[in-house]
């Protein structure tokens, strides 16, 4: 049943909006800067000021406002907008006209409402609970104080002289939020890596931002936290490759890095934009089998390649998923495994763990433990690892360690990674049946 809402509404002085620039800058936590220049009619003297067409999660205690000649004496941010729920809980108690479905009128006060109707009390004191299906419209008879119809900023504004002026306005809103994400076809002939890049802008702010000048900066940037931040819904990342040219342009900027769009953009509010970050370069990379029973119980399997310009990339990486593609026979793409990566300068090593290998497998055995004295003592280690693939591969094992230690009796030599890791490369033939390497050693452990 259609309801229609009737009130009296009063005509306030609405800012005008020129056609000025807008510059956005998005950050990876819930955070933009929105810098954009405004025409606006100026009076002389002292006068009030209603700048509107900003976010509903606008921090007025950023707004910068900057206008020559002109200043702000005081500044209200309303955001109180007007809806049908929130007239009814403003109007409780107040005059109301409803008109039934068979043309008559009620008048009364509204004494409550809910999802089910409204209950009426009229000039007799009687109370009539009005089913929501039973009405056509109600009205009152002036809109409740301290509502707008958008959020608006209220400025004391004081200007030496009145005419046209431009006024450059920045300010930070939250509901804003920007993450990369990476598409990785696996061309394993080739023995490199088809990598497409891709930021996904989440603007949920309450405003949509008409060609804008885009910015997005990456880095770990330190916001005092005096309200709780909205968490991003995970969306579906549309799988395509780019074959235009950069359309961002990144730099280092203070301790971070700054990605600036080549071109302007529309971001609409309530709006997942997805635009690509870098075309597809071939990147060179290794894959390798690494064997740690304290973590899991089977072989991993990983992607490696260096984030440099020799090997198809160098760029300074967004933290974000990387998504991990391989080409069957038939020419289809399969989805192989996904990882995530933080912010990665260039040159520096990506390890993308990608899943557990099927056809490699790995078993630890503690086969004998004793006690040499009140602290100190022994363990012999075994660990069976058998490959079932038609091809040898290489399977790096990683054993951990506490307190002080020291290696005895290792059948296979061993690398010390740091003061509890070392690591082992064992190479293993293609699968013969029954066929599986061991790998021993003894583990001794002494008080300091």
């Amino acid at each position: 049943m259609k309801q229609i809402l009737s009130f009296i509404t009063l005509l306030s002085l609405a800012a005008a909006a020129g056609a000025g620039d807008i510059s956005l800058t998005v950050y990876n936590n819930n955070l933009a800067l929105v810098h954009e220049i405004r025409s606006m009619e100026a009076l002389k003297g002292v006068y009030s000021y209603d700048f509107t067409d900003i976010p509903s999660e606008l921090d007025a205690t950023s707004v910068r406002f900057k206008a020559e000649g002109i200043g702000i004496l005081e500044q209200n941010f309303e955001y109180d907008i007007l809806s049908r729920e929130k007239i009814l809980q403003k109007m409780q108690g107040s005059p109301i006209v409803v008109r039934l479905d068979d043309g008559s009128l009620i008048e009364g006060v509204l004494s409550t409402y809910d999802i089910y109707g409204l209950t009426v009390t009229d000039k007799a004191s009687k109370v009539m609970i009005i089913n929501r299906e039973g009405y056509d419209y109600y009205q009152f008879p002036q809109m409740p104080e301290g509502f707008v119809d958008k959020p608006t900023l209220k400025w004391l504004l004081d200007s030496k002289a009145a005419g046209t002026r431009n006024a450059e306005i920045s300010y930070l809103t939250s509901g804003m939020d920007w993450h990369a994400e990476y598409i990785a076809v696996v061309k394993e002939k080739e023995k490199k890596i088809g990598f497409t890049g891709w930021v996904s802008i989440d603007n949920k702010c309450g405003k949509t931002f008409e060609n804008a000048k885009l910015k997005l900066m990456a880095g770990d940037v330190n916001i005092v936290q005096d309200r709780l931040n909205r968490k991003m819904k995970g969306e579906a990342m549309a799988y395509a490759t780019s074959a235009r040219a950069d359309q961002f342009q990144e730099k280092g900027f203070f301790e971070y890095h700054l990605y600036t769009l080549q071109r302007p953009s529309t971001l609409k509010n309530n709006q997942i934009k997805q635009i690509s970050l870098f075309p597809e370069a071939d990147v060179n990379y290794s894959k390798e089998f690494i064997y740690q029973a304290s973590v899991s119980d089977k072989v991993g399997v990983y992607l490696k390649f260096i984030n440099s310009k020799t090997a198809g990339l160098g760029m300074a990486l967004p933290g974000g998923k990387i998504r991990v593609y391989q080409t069957d026979d038939d020419g289809t793409q399969e989805f192989i495994g996904e990882d995530l990566i933080d912010h990665t300068p260039k040159d520096e090593k990506v390890k993308l763990q990608i899943g557990s290998a099927f056809d490699i497998t790995g078993e630890r055995n503690l086969t004998d433990t004793r006690q040499l004295g009140k602290y100190d003592r022994e363990e012999d280690i075994e660990i069976k690892l058998r490959n079932h693939k038609t091809i040898p591969v290489t399977v790096t094992v990683v054993e951990n360690f506490y307190g002080n230690w020291e290696i005895k009796n290792a059948n296979y030599s061993y690398k010390k990674v740091n003061a509890s890791t070392v690591e082992f490369k064992i190479d293993l033939p293609a699968h013969k049946e029954g066929e599986e390497t061991v790998l021993r050693f003894t583990v001794r452990y002494t008080r300091y």
